[in-house]
């Protein structure tokens, strides 16, 4: 049996990628079940096996300051892991090192830690040692020039690692205690609301033709005339836009106002809300 033969068996055996196969086939000198136990041995048949199960589970980490913060979600399976020491001083030096490199992902799987080795390495292990399949999922830094981030976590699991991160952006060149409360609510706004764009005109084009496929089907079986179900889509679509873009939502703290409301009665005319980045854990 040649040695590529022997790869792909042994990678149908285990399930480990092809250069971890070849690896171990080099290592035992073309045993396969001695290349077989080296995997075992190393965690990474292990690992590999798990990761076709659903990693729903986790939790979002915040990382930086006011000016660069960042975002890194990790999942895994159960949220009794979610809480594993471990696992928690795990993904809080990934949570630094994500805010290093700007929530690049490639980037973050070579990073090195503090143990020398590399974050791909570390996460092979990391599965292997907990006995479920662990991923990094969404990332986002937050890094615009004149302006300052305001966060916040929800369902905090420990310090900076919770169920919901949000990361608000604002742009003005007045500081103020009220600028800076109106920043820490809206960041909760945004947590409670889940705004999908600042603006009604920046929705996905992709994500309107959705919902318009979605009513046009619900009025379809409503037996209204053609004329009527028009101007009800119409109505529908625009109460979508303003219910899903942050400056036309209802305010939190005061549903009877809208955000844009809010902005307008803080009095300061070159505020403006630049960005901003919610991620929910299995979302």
């Amino acid at each position: 049996m040649s040695d590529l033969e022997k790869i792909k068996q042994l990678r149908k055996s285990t399930g480990a990628g092809f250069k971890d196969c070849n690896t171990a086939i080099q290592e035992s000198e073309g045993d396969l079940v001695k290349a077989a136990e080296i995997l075992r041995v190393k965690g990474i048949s292990k690992a590999t096996k798990k990761m076709s199960r659903d990693a729903k589970e986790g939790v979002v980490a915040l990382n930086g300051d006011s000016n660069k913060t960042s975002i890194l979600e990790v999942n895994c399976e159960t949220d009794f892991v979610a809480k594993n020491e471990d696992f928690i001083n795990f993904v809080k030096e990934l949570s630094e090192i994500n805010n290093s490199v700007s929530s690049d992902i490639d980037k973050l799987k070579k990073s090195i830690m503090k143990n020398k080795k590399s974050v791909e390495e570390n996460l092979v292990t990391m599965i292997a040692k907990i006995g479920e399949k662990i991923t990094l999922g969404r990332a986002k830094t937050l890094n615009h020039e004149n302006s300052k981030n305001y966060f916040y976590l929800h369902t905090i699991v420990k310090d900076n690692l919770s169920k919901i991160a949000v990361i608000a952006s604002i742009n003005s060149k007045e500081t103020s205690e009220k600028i800076d409360l109106f920043g820490k609510q809206l960041s909760m706004h945004i947590a409670a609301s889940n705004p999908i764009s600042i603006n009604s005109d920046e929705i996905n084009k992709e994500i309107l033709d959705k919902e318009h496929e979605l009513i046009t089907e619900e009025l379809k079986n409503s037996g209204k005339p053609e004329d009527i179900a028009k101007k009800i889509s119409s109505g529908k679509m625009n109460k979508f836009k303003e219910d899903n873009s942050l400056m036309t939502q209802q305010w939190v703290m005061e549903p009877k106002k809208k955000v844009k409301n809010i902005i307008a009665e803080l009095g300061f005319k070159d505020l403006k809300i630049i960005d901003f980045c919610r991620i929910k854990i299995g979302d």
